[in-house]
């Protein structure tokens, strides 16, 4: 079986403070693109990981209580930039995805799941559990906004099956075999939000590690690079996310040649 290969995209982006995403950096306003990849898969074709914003969450957000997310963190999506319309223009129609790993739930990362009503979602079942349930403000103050989720999305959700990791992915001491055939490797990295997930990908060139949220720029999930306390309290679990930090830093480490991906940096080239 011929390699995976990961493309990484955006769709769309969100206006922050560079002085809160990195301790040290001005206190000006800067531009973080809403990443996610599509991954080529030889034997599931288009696989997405994560999908950006999508016209769910702008609808959520000129509604109350959507509209704090956007005051909050203002969002600028163009239509034709959604993750459908990306592959549309790629040859990829919506029921050609029958695949999406979910990193986690944060709007920025399911915006575009309605745009995909033929896929599988895939992702730790940690991940929903404290979310499910909310709903209004308390929703908001997580980054979930529900009206971005498909109405079927429990019935259409599979629980990524974790298991004793092998030696050469330590530190990591879990992972899932996402599709049971060692071509996309998903691994823990929670505290920036339950349950979130990075993951492992064997390309032709090397090794991608997609790192999702465990760090805001490639640099930092290189270097010990904290983000300001503010963002560190609007984490669900600062100390574990701290340790997924450690953890993913440590594997970049033993693997230099490792191409990593973060949502909201620029990709990274092949080392």
């Amino acid at each position: 079986m011929s390699a995976v290969r990961v493309i990484p995209l955006q769709a769309g982006d969100c206006l922050n403070l560079a002085a809160i995403t990195e301790r040290g950096a001005p206190w000006r306003l800067q531009a973080y693109p809403a990443g996610f990849s599509l991954l080529l898969h030889p034997v599931h074709g288009p696989v997405l990981f994560d999908t950006g914003y999508g016209e769910s969450v702008v609808q959520a957000m000129r509604r109350w209580p959507g509209v704090l997310y956007g005051l909050v963190t203002p969002v600028r999506l163009h239509l034709q930039a959604t993750a459908r319309a990306q592959l549309a223009v790629m040859g990829f129609a919506p029921q050609d995805v029958q695949h999406i790993i979910v990193s986690h739930l944060h709007a920025d990362h399911v915006g575009g799941l309605r745009d995909f009503p033929h896929a599988t979602f895939h992702l730790d079942r940690a991940a929903y559990e404290p979310l499910r349930a909310l709903r209004g403000l308390k929703a908001v103050r997580r980054a979930f906004l529900p009206e971005a989720l498909p109405a079927d999305f429990e019935a259409r959700a599979r629980w990524l099956p974790f298991q004793a990791a092998p030696p050469d992915l330590a530190p990591f001491a879990q992972v899932a075999d996402v599709f049971g055939d060692g071509s996309v490797w998903a691994v823990p990295l929670p505290g920036h939000a339950p349950g979130m997930v990075g993951l492992l990908v064997p390309e032709a060139q090397g090794l991608s590690v997609l790192a999702a949220d465990a760090a805001w720029s490639v640099r930092a999930a290189r270097e010990a690079r904290p983000p300001h306390p503010l963002a560190r309290a609007a984490f669900f679990d600062p100390s574990q996310e701290e340790a997924s930090g450690a953890q993913l830093r440590a594997f970049l480490q033993a693997h230099p040649h490792a191409r990593v991906h973060v949502s909201h940096d620029a990709p990274e080239g092949w080392r």
